[in-house]
């Protein structure tokens, strides 16, 4: 319990832990939906982290492998969690914006934040270019995948057709097999996994067993509890913003639940230590193409709103345009903060053109 002590200490993120008792106030006074909505968001923040820590201290205990496995799977956590209870409460254009938003504010924001901190402190950066072009390849054909049902689909039937739910299973069966290659091809070339994120850095010592698995169940039920708040005002949100539910998807969710990761890429590029950082934003990225959003799909069965990988014009462009200038400035194994200002004005770009977009 010291190391818990002390990791709280001198990890500034927590101090958002105060935002859970006002959340709870909140909710038991009929506070503002907007101020709910922000108290809630800034609770998710370390309720994430912690499950990343928690995570990280299990590996010590369960080896290599099983700890990249935990990392691959948990790693977010966050996000998954906010997207089940939004499936749950049939907001399906929420889910799928915040699949794009995760898979864009990665490729760009992040690594273009982590191209320029590291740039302008370090000067031109070097990362594994055997490694970026095999995550390339994934990231090109997890997207393609993601392209086809939507495409196909306008000719197959209306969306929530069995012969388009049947199409949108197939292929979600698919990118979880090709998931699982991945893992076994990183493992077998010894490399690091293509969707284990790796660990923030950290002079601390590592948590006990006991502590570490508390923390984690602790901290998932946190995020279960706050993204049960999050959904449940996302409604007169968007009524009293004058925003779109897509908007909030797109970009709002995905950076709320992925914060305290997209810290720790900055961080790691900041310490010129671009190859982690580069695999923390693509990893991540594949993760929630090849694993989190086939799961939901198959999830959303249970749960009684089918959710199919149909994705509107205004994301397969973006996912396709993201996928292919993150690809083409990794390609050569070296980064720059010019680099990293175009890939950041890109999603800004983007991130206006949906915030524009009418209701």
């Amino acid at each position: 319990m010291k190391a818990l002590k002390r990791f709280l200490i001198h990890n500034p993120l927590f101090m958002f832990l105060l935002s859970l008792p006002l959340t709870l106030a909140g909710e038991m006074l009929h506070w503002p939906a907007l101020t709910v909505f922000i108290l809630t968001c800034i609770g998710i923040i370390p309720m994430a982290a912690f499950i990343g820590k928690a995570t990280e201290s299990l590996a010590h205990f369960t080896g290599p492998r099983i700890g990249g496995l935990l990392n691959a799977t948990l790693g977010n956590a966050a996000e998954l969690i906010i997207t089940i209870v939004a499936i749950r409460a049939g907001l399906l254009e929420l889910v799928k914006a915040s699949i794009t938003g995760s898979i864009l504010g990665n490729l760009l924001l992040v690594m273009g934040f982590s191209f320029v901190v590291g740039g302008l402190k370090h000067g031109q950066q070097v990362f594994d270019k055997r490694n970026a072009s095999r995550n390339a390849i994934l990231l090109v054909l997890a997207v393609l995948a993601m392209l086809i049902p939507s495409l196909f689909s306008h000719s197959i039937g209306p969306e929530t057709s069995p012969k388009v739910e049947a199409l949108s299973l197939g292929v979600a069966a698919i990118m979880i097999i090709l998931y699982v290659l991945g893992l076994l091809d990183a493992a077998k070339s010894g490399d690091t996994p293509v969707t284990q994120e790796p660990a923030p850095v950290s002079v601390l010592p590592k948590w006990s067993l006991a502590t570490s698995i508390f923390i984690l169940v602790l901290a998932t039920a946190g995020i279960v509890w706050l993204s049960e708040v999050l959904v449940g005002v996302v409604e007169p949100v968007v009524a009293g913003l004058g925003v779109s539910e897509f908007f909030l998807g797109i970009i709002l969710i995905p950076i709320i639940g992925n914060t305290a990761e997209h810290l720790v890429a900055v961080q790691f590029a900041g310490q010129n230590k671009m190859a982690l950082s580069v695999e923390i934003a693509v990893s991540s990225s594949l993760q929630i193409a090849l694993l989190v959003a086939p799961v939901l799909v198959f999830l959303s069965l249970a749960l009684g709103h089918p959710l199919t990988l149909i994705f509107n014009t205004f994301e397969l462009l973006a996912l396709i345009a993201g996928v292919l200038i993150a690809a083409l400035v990794s390609a050569d194994g070296e980064s720059s903060w010019l680099e990293g200002v175009a890939l950041v004005a890109i999603y800004l770009i983007l991130g206006l053109a949906f915030f524009l977009l009418p209701l």
